[in-house]
C-alpha cells in the first residue's frame, strides 16, 4: 500500500509560479513511477508530468512543456511539480499517482496506469 499526500495549491495571478509536493509513504516498491495529473472542472483526467524514481523516466504533456518541471526527492520520498507562468487554462485540482512496475510509454498519462492517488491540491490561476 501507498499513501500519497499532496500539497502546495493555492491561487496566483497568470504568469506566477508555485510547487506543489507528494509525500509518499508505504510500500517504496508500489511507487517507483509517480506522476501528476489535473482535473478542472466539467474535465477529465488529464497527466501533466511522470518520473521514475531512478530518473531513467521523466515527461510531460505539451500544454506544460517548458513551463512545468518534475523533480523528486527520493530521501524525503517526495515528488515536486515546479509550475512557471502559469495560465489561467491550468486552473484545476492537481493529483499525485503512483504505480510499481514499469508503465508503458503510451501510457505515461492514462490515469488507470496507477494504482495509487492522492487527494488533490487546488490550483487556481486568475487572469
Amino acid at each position: 500500500q501507498v499513501q500519497l499526500v499532496e500539497s502546495g495549491g493555492g491561487s496566483v495571478q497568470a504568469g506566477g509560479s508555485l510547487r506543489l509536493s507528494c509525500a509518499a509513504s508505504g510500500n517504496s516498491a508500489e511507487s517507483k513511477y509517480m506522476a501528476w495529473f489535473r482535473q478542472a472542472p466539467g474535465k477529465g483526467r488529464e497527466g501533466v508530468a511522470v518520473i521514475s524514481t531512478d530518473a531513467t523516466i521523466t515527461d510531460y504533456a505539451d500544454s506544460v512543456k517548458g513551463r512545468f518541471t518534475i523533480s523528486q526527492d527520493n530521501a524525503k520520498k517526495t515528488m515536486y511539480l515546479q509550475m512557471n507562468s502559469l495560465k489561467p487554462e491550468d486552473t484545476a485540482m492537481y493529483y499525485c499517482a503512483a504505480r510499481g512496475g514499469r508503465p508503458a510509454s503510451w501510457t505515461y498519462f492514462q490515469p488507470g496506469s496507477y494504482n495509487y492517488w492522492g487527494q488533490g491540491t487546488q490550483v487556481t490561476v486568475s487572469s
